[in-house]
């Protein structure tokens, strides 16, 4: 699949922020805020249904001087290979490539550098992975919605899960999760699959992670409650500090009970648990 990058040149990083929440409404699955200009990463396919709106939005915030770049997948592979930096979350879990050396201690997660999302990097990934750490979910049946990478559900069952589902609906995050929980010795615990919501109808989970957009959590939240236990734990992400009080708001509808959130760089991550 080929991406194009949106380049937007912003006054600073509350102006990227909104920008970024504006931009989260489309089909963008990836973010970056550099020097002034914010990177926004969308499929080619999806662009075109949605550029000419993306565009009178920018107008209508006074945003000029905004440009696209088409991005093909191999020069992206290209692109993660060369700036993909470990990451340390809260010292006791690192994201890396494999060859990046091997922390010296804390669990150990290898991605391998394609264009799923999900490496660490991005500050929901890092809330996501931060708060799975903090859990024993020992034999517990998990599901990672918007899965990317995969490494939510490797963490996952790094920390003790019997299963995991990865479900997303990009065919290349498909296959790099399959790559993902093979590399990381996992392949027998994580099942990834191939769709959006619907593909969870009739299972069940002990715990869920959605690590996606505020639209999308807000409109699947009735499924996701739909598949959790009860005492069941929903960790979301993907949503900027701004959005809590819309994602706690319809967590209440679903009759979850929220139990804390964290925020990073003006992402948040908030947990709920099913009563």
């Amino acid at each position: 699949m080929d991406y194009v990058e949106l380049n937007v040149p912003v006054s600073g990083a509350e102006q990227a922020e909104i920008v970024t929440a504006m931009l989260a409404d489309f089909p963008f699955d990836s973010f970056s805020d550099e020097k002034g200009v914010l990177k926004a990463y969308i499929p080619r396919d999806e662009l075109v249904g949605c550029k000419e709106e993306v565009d009178g939005m920018l107008a209508g915030m006074g945003i000029s001087g905004a440009t696209y770049i088409e991005i093909e997948t191999q020069n992206w592979n290209a692109l993660w290979e060369s700036n993909f930096e470990p990451v340390e979350i809260d010292g006791v879990c690192t994201v890396r490539a494999p060859f990046s050396p091997a922390p010296v201690s804390g669990l150990d997660i290898v991605i391998m550098p394609k264009m799923s999302f999900g490496t660490g990097h991005h500050a929901t990934t890092w809330l996501m992975t931060a708060e799975i750490m903090k859990r024993d979910l020992t034999g517990k049946a998990g599901l990672d919605m918007g899965s990317g990478t995969g490494v939510l559900a490797i963490v996952a069952v790094k920390r003790g899960a019997q299963h995991v589902d990865a479900v997303d609906i990009d065919d290349w995050a498909f296959e790099n999760c399959a790559e993902n929980i093979s590399v990381n010795g996992v392949a027998d615990s994580v099942t990834p699959i191939l769709g959006d919501a619907s593909a969870i109808a009739g299972r069940h989970y002990d715990f869920i992670l959605a690590n996606i957009n505020r639209n999308i959590l807000l409109a699947d939240m009735p499924r996701y409650c739909a598949t959790l236990a009860e005492g069941g734990e929903l960790l979301m992400s993907g949503i900027l500090e701004r959005d809590i009080p819309s994602i706690t708001g319809r967590a209440s509808e679903m009759g979850l009970a929220v139990t804390g959130t964290r925020i990073r760089d003006g992402w948040a991550v908030v947990a709920c648990r099913k009563e």
